[in-house]
């Protein structure tokens, strides 16, 4: 299903064509507001490029709701880019645009305690939630605020010129005014914080949130789901032992069988990834930089111990919204697992299958989560096979049609 198509379509239809990318002149208020919920009038501003500097790129852009949230553009090769291209049509950025579905899902930036289940190890204790991959922003809200007027992504100056983009907009300005009052356009600040709220509100609805997965089906009851001598259901038993895996640890939120799993705790660690270097090639990236998460721009993060630690992601969709890592430097799923069973003593995965050599150094390596990671039993090829399958069963309905159709799990 066009997403994106069923909202055009209704905006047309409703004659407010102006709302999503069209613009339109002067800011003469409409007779009646046509967004009557924050939530309405949120997914509109979603998806309106007339709040980047140049008019092209909108929060679904990097977050398209017909690719399971994450940007899908690709890059001259063919392939999805490991990070977004801002709206001048030339910055890159030097981490993966995470998923948006499911952010809604995320607790509040903290540092605290959490239960861990199926798992050997002892109960968390650290960083926990927030948003983007280092957690800088505690709330949608606040995440909402940044990719506006930040320089390589929407590219706009300040807050006063996404509000004046805001006044070109007639039905924005009626609106808004229904919502938020007569005068929220007295004042930037409060008008700025007007829209994020909006898109806050669209992004905390089921729609980014549907828990519609083949195993959601299964947790409802719908027991055929998993039969017996399916590649899914080995993956299933792996990924929940305590014994052969480590994968519940860190991606199992609630005791298992548990509704609305979300599969991150939402901990901070340091995995190993190596850099990207691609990436850094492409964004002109210092040689001596080193991306240090969770203490990169997080400034309520200053110790060393944090270096190189990042937000553990929510595997929901997982298996449509490569490529993986903070950075993309994995593009297989396949890769993922391997990547993590080469931690482990007598692991066969000691090359990285996407480059024929051995896996990369570490870009920080002071402070790797060991104790995690090499917990478990090494994984055979068929489990390696069995773990994707699993993980393919927690792709929302309307995104399986983009899971690959190459019979490994028929």
């Amino acid at each position: 299903m066009n997403w994106q198509l069923i909202l055009m379509t209704g905006l047309l239809s409703a004659g407010v064509l102006t709302g999503c990318g069209g613009g339109s002149s002067g800011s003469s208020e409409s007779a009646t507001p046509t967004f009557t919920t924050k939530a309405a009038l949120g997914e509109s501003l979603f998806s309106d490029v007339n709040l980047s500097l140049n008019r092209t790129q909108a929060c679904s852009t990097c977050h398209n709701p017909d690719a399971g949230f994450v940007d899908n553009r690709t890059g001259s090769d063919g392939l999805v880019r490991a990070t977004s291209l801002g709206d001048d049509s030339a910055s890159l950025g030097d981490r993966n645009a995470p998923s948006a579905a499911y952010a809604n899902q995320t607790p509040e930036f903290s540092n605290g305690t959490r239960t861990r289940f199926n798992s050997q190890q002892s109960d968390y204790s650290g960083y926990l939630g927030g948003q983007f991959h280092d957690g800088r922003a505690s709330t949608l809200q606040d995440q909402a605020a940044g990719p506006l007027v930040n320089s390589i992504e929407m590219g706009m100056p300040d807050k006063a010129s996404v509000v004046d983009r805001l006044l070109e907009n007639a039905d924005y300005v009626a609106s808004f005014k229904l919502l938020y009052g007569d005068t929220v356009f007295d004042d930037t600040d409060t008008a700025y914080n007007a829209l994020t709220e909006s898109i806050a509100a669209f992004e905390d609805t089921d729609t980014f949130a549907p828990f519609d997965s083949k195993y959601d089906r299964y947790i409802a009851g719908d027991t055929s789901i998993y039969d017996p001598l399916d590649k899914a259901t080995l993956g299933k038993a792996l990924f929940f032992s305590q014994q052969f895996t480590n994968c519940a640890t860190c991606h199992q939120l609630k005791s298992q069988g548990s509704a609305k799993e979300t599969f991150s705790g939402y901990e901070y660690h340091n995995i190993g990834v190596p850099v990207n270097a691609d990436v850094r090639a492409d964004n002109g990236s210092a040689d001596d930089y080193v991306d240090t998460g969770l203490q990169t721009n997080n400034t309520a993060v200053t110790a060393d111990s944090e270096r190189g630690k990042y937000k553990v992601p929510s595997l929901r969709n997982v298996a449509v919204t490569g490529p993986y890592m903070h950075n993309g430097v994995f593009r297989d799923l396949d890769t993922v697992i391997r990547f993590y069973d080469h931690f482990l003593t007598g692991s066969t995965n000691s090359l990285n299958p996407e480059t024929g050599v051995a896996w990369a150094d570490p870009e920080v390596s002071d402070t790797i989560s060991t104790t995690e990671l090499q917990d478990g039993s090494t994984l055979t090829d068929d489990d390696v096979d069995a773990l994707v399958c699993f993980l393919r069963t927690l792709t929302d309905a309307r995104y399986e049609s983009l899971l690959p159709d190459d019979g490994l799990c028929d």
